[in-house]
């Protein structure tokens, strides 16, 4: 059972598979170095099926640090199931990324503020400067997306500019500083379902489109620096607050030339940086040759 929340509490939410655990652990861990404030973090795992061993790392996030892990397996989760195959989905964007729109229905009612985390990031600032930002009775905060007018326009602008103007600011929805209560009274879930029947979200390909139609207007801008997407060594000067590794260099990659990735790796944490590699190498091979199991 999730812990009941203190005043204090800091709630965070990740959504991963049991391949993606390792940087999901570096997400929480980078979160946990970056604060004083490490008994106050609430992690909420939003996963589907992980192994005892994968699990048992991300429990190390408790023991290092002092801060809470909740989980909640998605393919248990009446809310989830409810969309799960219904939306669009691909090899690298399966259908677990549409899990934040119906959070609010599964985490515990008294959570009444959240901040959500796409796994593939490393916060280098005090979470709790995020968590305290001011929304100005927003639905959520988030940072303006560098490449919000190619993914939302597609491969042809036509096809969706009667939904998603390109003149309207477009926000990276892989970081979002949620307000549950408005979410709830806005009816996020059922307005995403009313898309899903009329068939807007097979049009709109990705979640980030779908949740940027709901909530145009509706959104705070937080500073860029609370998202850099596809940093650089460049980027060093700029001095981030929050990293996104939504590229093809990825720092848990063993020739990564993405930003930070030296950082990344310590993060991570070098034992289980080599484990990971370990795995992914197995996992690719495993598609050839099925006998052999990456673990």
């Amino acid at each position: 059972m999730p812990p009941v929340p203190s005043a204090k509490s800091i709630h965070i939410a990740l959504t991963f598979d049991d391949s993606f655990w390792a940087p999901a652990y570096a997400t929480m861990r980078s979160i946990c170095l970056a604060t004083s404030q490490r008994n106050n973090l609430v992690f909420h795992i939003c996963h589907r099926p992980l192994s005892t061993a994968h699990r048992a790392d991300l429990m190390e996030i408790e023991t290092e640090f002092g801060a809470t892990l909740c989980f909640y397996d998605l393919t248990t989760t009446p809310e989830f199931l409810a969309i799960s195959g219904r939306v669009p989905q691909s090899k690298r964007l399966t259908d677990i990324v549409y899990a934040r729109f119906v959070m609010d229905r599964f985490l515990p009612e008294t959570v009444e503020r959240l901040i959500y985390l796409d796994c593939d990031m490393m916060v280098m600032a005090p979470i709790e400067e995020l968590w305290h930002a001011d929304l100005e009775d927003k639905v959520i905060g988030a940072v303006l997306d560098p490449w919000g007018k190619l993914i939302g326009s597609g491969r042809d602008i036509k096809t969706t500019s009667d939904l998603l103007d390109p003149a309207e600011p477009y926000f990276n929805a892989g970081l979002m500083v949620m307000d549950l209560v408005r979410w709830r009274s806005e009816n996020i879930a059922e307005q995403m379902e009313a898309l899903i029947l009329g068939g807007t979200v097979a049009r709109l390909n990705y979640s980030q489109n779908v949740i940027n139609l709901i909530l145009g207007g509706k959104w705070q801008r937080l500073a860029d620096r609370w998202n850099i997407v596809d940093p650089t060594p460049a980027h060093v000067s700029y001095n981030p607050s929050n990293l996104h590794y939504t590229g093809t260099q990825r720092p848990w990659h063993l020739l990564s030339r993405a930003g930070y990735a030296r950082q990344y790796r310590h993060v991570m944490t070098n034992a289980l940086f080599y484990r990971y590699l370990h795995f992914r190498i197995l996992k690719r091979v495993s598609k050839f040759l099925p006998f052999v199991k990456a673990n």
